[in-house]
This record gives structure tokens, C-alpha cells and sequence, in this order.
């Protein structure tokens, strides 16, 4: 990130940011030498979760959507060679079920070259979707209900080297290693039925300095995530999964690349930028009030004024201002350099059971008024559908192609 087009009222906003973090910190060496727990050796962190796991592939959704964000994720998008139908697509299925059933549990892959890569407790998942070149007749069939490609958005920028996809690979792990091995030796496994057409990689920090698990934070700082449904609670379900059908236990994923003007956001004071998502910036909590994870009151007013702006990235997004519509959002950080120069931002996913009814609109409200629409720019959109999961004896798609 250039430093050099901070302003001075973003710089004394991040004065006043560290100010008051130092000011914390040496309150706290105070109080614990006052109490005599200063020569006290301090509390072992808990490093339990610290621990990587081996994530079991199986079950009726692939486990890779509702996992807890991983420190690495890349995607990978994929176009069918002209000859792949329906039968060579269900091969590619099976082998790529033989790889992610090897892969996630540390095993190498079927005539993997490099089998030492291959790593358990790695936080590996591995989420296979299909774009809409992989539906009609002699392919898939019909996409799910609610499913097809994102219209035009006045403020989107896109290049066709980040648009879409006819296959996509969701590839999460604790590890870039792990993470980057299990994508080449998928890819090489494809070059028979598909050509790879992008890759994308980001990061995410997921764990707080205890070990515990946290939201995260995009490069604005801002906690991003909040209000979330959270999986494993009907919600979730109710946001997510596809209820019924062929695609029962599939969902639909949007996929939009991020370009985020981070010198120009650095020109804001620490109020301008809360101002404009209706968080805080420290703790991710409403402007309104709260905790993080408590919701927004669109209607709090301070002086007369509303306490959330009209324009507030936190109310343009929220379910009472889109017909109660919801997603489940992951974010992973990126930079990147560019011939242009540095390139930050955002690999945006949002997941939904009915992409058209849920994403869209709430896009279309970003797009007519969003604050943050000034400082970041989608430059790459990509729709698919997630396969449903499958069970051990199975394979992907197989309720779809078998």
C-alpha cells in the first residue's frame, strides 16, 4: 500500500487510532504491575485452534461453502474443450471425486508426481461448481432455479481475463503449499476435458492473537463478515442450500474480483470511513450500537440526524432495504502487482440458493447507492452453481449426471 498520498486528515486519524491503542497497552502494563501480576509469566495462549484439521469431504453439501474461512483460498475457473459432453464431464467427475477424497485427507491423488505434498490436518476443501457453459442437453441439463449470470452494474469495470467460467475450483487450506499443490495436480487431471481460463488467489486471517476465531478484515481495516448467517443454524440453511430437486444440497456462487483504491481511502479520516460502511472500525459493531453481531437499527437518529447514513454500505446491504433478502459472504485479500502498478482488493464470494433473487438485487441496491462505491471498483464477476455434496461410494454430480 503507498503511503504517499496520505493526507493529513487521514493521518491524524491513524494517529488517533494508534494513539489510543498505545495508551491501552500501557494502561494494561500498569494495572498488572499494580496487582503484583507483572512478574507473573503470562498465560500459555490456546493454540488448539491453532491446530489444522482433516475436514471429511463427505456429506450432503460440500463442506468447503459453509467452512470456517481458511488462511489461503484460490480460485480456479475452467473452460470445457469443445468435445467434453455429458459422459466426459461425468469422467472428469469421478476423477476429480478420487482427488478431493485423497487430498483433503492428506493422501496423495491418484498418480499424484509429488505424493510428499500431500498434507493432513491442512484445512483443506475442495468446492467444485459449474459455470453457465456446463448447462444444455449435452452437458448438465438445466442449471438450478434461480441461477444465471449477473446483469450489467453501472459502476462495475470488469476484464473479460477475470469474467467467467464453465468449471470452478474453490481451493482452501491452512497453507499456500498444500493449497497450490492440490490445484495443480486438479488442473493437470482436467487437461483432457477443460483448459484452465483464470486463477485467483487471496488470504484471510481468521484467528484472533489468542487463537480464537474472528470475523477478519479486508485491507480497509474493516471487520468484514459481520452479520453473517451463521452455519449450522436454519438461517444459514434457509440463505444457502438448495431446498429441492436434482441440486438439493447444491447453491449458487458469485464470484466478483474487488479493486480497492486504498491510497485515496487512507485520505479519510477515521470518522469519514466508519461513516461510510455504519461500523466501527475497531470491533466491526453498528453505528447504532452493539456488539458486532447485533443488528443494525436502521432508524436510530442522534440530533435529528440518522445515526447510520442514507448512503451507509450497512444499510444499502441490509435485509430490511432488500425485501428481507440475504447472502452468505467470504472475502479473501489479494495484492497484486500490476504493469499499472500495485493492485489491491477484495475475491469477493457470496453465496445464495437463488442467485437471481438474492444476490442480484441486493447488488443492484449497492450499485444505485452505496458510499463505498468510491472506493472500490468490481473489475472481475463470474457466476456458478456448487455442486451438491456427496457421500462415501459416490461422486460428485452424480445426481446430476449419473
Amino acid at each position: 500500500m503507498s503511503t504517499s498520498g496520505v493526507g493529513r486528515r487521514g493521518f491524524l486519524g491513524y494517529v488517533g487510532t494508534a494513539v489510543a491503542g498505545a495508551a491501552a497497552g500501557v494502561g494494561g502494563a500498569t494495572l498488572a504491575g499494580s496487582s503484583g501480576r507483572a512478574e507473573e509469566p503470562a498465560a500459555a495462549p490456546d493454540t488448539s485452534s491453532w491446530a489444522g484439521r482433516t475436514i471429511d469431504p463427505h456429506g450432503p453439501h460440500q463442506p468447503g461453502v459453509a467452512a470456517t474461512p481458511a488462511h489461503v483460498t484460490e480460485l480456479v475457473a475452467l473452460d470445457l474443450l469443445p468435445g467434453t459432453d455429458r459422459d466426459a464431464l461425468g469422467r472428469l467427475m469421478r476423477v476429480w471425486t478420487g482427488d478431493v477424497e485423497a487430498l483433503t485427507q492428506g493422501r496423495p491423488a491418484p498418480g499424484d508426481t509429488a505424493p510428499w505434498l500431500a498434507t493432513a490436518n491442512a484445512d483443506l476443501t475442495i468446492t467444485v461448481g459449474a459455470g453457465p457453459g456446463a448447462f444444455g442437453p449435452r452437458r448438465l441439463g438445466a442449471p438450478p432455479p434461480g441461477f444465471g449470470e449477473v446483469p450489467p452494474m453501472r459502476h462495475d469495470r470488469l476484464q473479460e481475463r477475470w469474467n467467467g467460467g464453465d468449471l470452478v475450483l474453490q481451493v482452501a487450506g491452512r497453507d499456500a503449499t498444500t493449497v497450490a499443490h492440490a490445484v495443480r495436480r486438479l488442473v493437470a487431471d482436467a487437461a483432457p476435458f477443460a483448459t484452465l481460463r483464470w486463477r485467483q488467489q487471496g488470504s484471510w486471517n481468521g484467528t484472533g492473537p489468542q487463537g480464537q476465531p474472528v470475523t477478519g478484515r479486508n485491507l480497509f481495516g474493516q471487520v468484514d463478515g459481520s452479520a453473517n448467517p451463521r452455519p449450522g443454524t436454519p438461517l444459514f440453511d434457509q440463505t444457502v442450500w438448495i431446498p429441492d430437486g436434482p441440486w438439493a444440497g447444491g447453491t449458487t456462487l458469485v464470484v466478483r474480483r474487488i479493486r480497492m483504491d486504498l491510497d485515496t481511502w487512507d485520505e479519510l479520516t477515521r470518522d469519514e470511513q466508519e461513516q461510510s460502511v455504519g461500523r466501527r472500525l475497531d470491533d466491526g459493531a453498528p453505528l447504532s450500537g452493539g456488539d458486532e453481531l447485533d443488528d443494525v437499527d436502521l432508524r436510530a437518529r442522534s440530533g435529528g440526524r440518522l445515526v447510520v447514513a442514507r448512503d451507509a454500505h450497512a444499510r444499502r446491504s441490509h435485509p430490511g432495504l432488500n425485501g428481507g433478502r440475504r447472502i452468505f459472504r467470504k472475502g479473501a485479500n489479494y495484492v497484486l502487482d500490476t504493469d499499472a502498478g500495485v493492485e489491491s482488493g477484495l475475491i469477493f464470494q457470496s453465496f445464495q440458493a437463488d442467485l437471481l433473487d438474492q444476490f442480484v438485487p441486493i447488488q443492484q441496491t449497492l450499485d444505485e447507492l452505496d458510499s463505498l462505491n468510491e472506493w472500490t471498483t468490481a473489475i472481475g464477476s463470474a457466476t456458478f452453481a456448487v455442486l451438491p455434496g456427496f457421500e462415501p461410494g459416490s461422486w460428485l454430480g452424480q445426481s446430476l449426471l449419473g
